[in-house]
């Protein structure tokens, strides 16, 4: 080994370490990625996201073993202050370089993009998306109404209430709308894995898995005005049983309020009457 060209020293030791580090970044670094596992879209990203810097560990690694052999092997140890020989490259390592990282780099914005949307979370997908998780034409609807500065949000299969807080029951696929009445807001429910664009007139749908119960926290993602830092809330995931109690709670509290609104539809924009922002 000691006799060994530069070359193959070098490629020994960025192989054995990229063994080595790959599954350990993989096993234990990747399960630490936000946003956890509490919905089946949040699991899927971390999922995802261990996968892509599982992948880009390699590179990372050859970069830093790269530098710390030029740094040993090459350094002047003689303390004379002369310049080394004109180095000029190598066109075939410059070649291999960049046709191996860009084939990397096409590989993961495919599968990150994939990833990140056949299970109908992530961004949200418009009025008609393109990839519908399994089970899905019997998802409970519900739909997200962002305002300058707050979020509500209606229940069109329990006679279109709508209330200040999320709740959804576990262990179900809920349809997400998400609309705006005025400004450009973005429905960022971290725990759910759930972030998309709230545009006025536009339903943007999105799915989520909900598992145990659970609370989470709901943010505006978007600057929409003065108040935008305090467009926030806390939502909640309960047991089939408690969603029933408290639905019915609110559809008792909110029905002299509801005659007021108009019909459900899945984009909700009334006269915003000269909102501020």
């Amino acid at each position: 080994m000691r006799d060994a060209p530069h070359g193959k020293r070098f490629l020994i030791t960025f192989a054995v370490l990229s063994v080595i580090a790959t599954p350990l970044v993989a096993i234990f670094v990747g399960r630490e990625f936000p946003p956890g596992n509490a919905t089946a879209q949040a699991h899927e990203q971390v999922f995802d996201n261990s996968w892509l810097v599982a992948i880009m560990t390699p590179p990372a690694v050859f970069v830093l073993v790269f530098l710390a052999y030029v740094l040993t092997a090459f350094r002047n140890r003689t303390g004379d202050l002369v310049d080394g020989p004109p180095v000029r490259g190598d066109a075939r390592i410059q070649t291999w370089w960049m046709v191996v990282t860009g084939a990397i780099v096409l590989f993961l914005a495919g599968f990150g993009s994939y990833e990140l949307v056949q299970s109908g979370s992530g961004g949200g997908q418009g009025p008609t998306a393109a990839f519908e998780p399994a089970g899905y034409t019997k998802a409970m609807d519900v739909q997200v109404i962002a305002q300058q500065w707050e979020f509500t949000y209606r229940y069109p299969t329990y006679g279109g209430v709508e209330v200040p807080h999320l709740v959804l029951p576990a262990n179900t696929l809920v349809r997400l709308h998400v609309t705006s009445l005025d400004a450009i807001h973005s429905f960022w429910a971290y725990q759910l894995g759930v972030k998309a664009d709230a545009n006025p007139g536009s339903d943007n749908i999105a799915y989520v898995q909900t598992k145990g119960p659970l609370t989470f926290d709901i943010h505006c993602a978007e600057l929409c005005g003065l108040w935008h830092g305090y467009m926030f809330d806390t939502g909640q995931v309960v047991d089939a049983r408690a969603f029933a109690s408290w639905i019915k709670r609110q559809r008792s509290y909110f029905a002299p309020v509801n005659r007021y609104l108009p019909a459900y539809a899945t984009t909700y924009l009334p006269d915003p009457q000269r909102r501020a922002g």
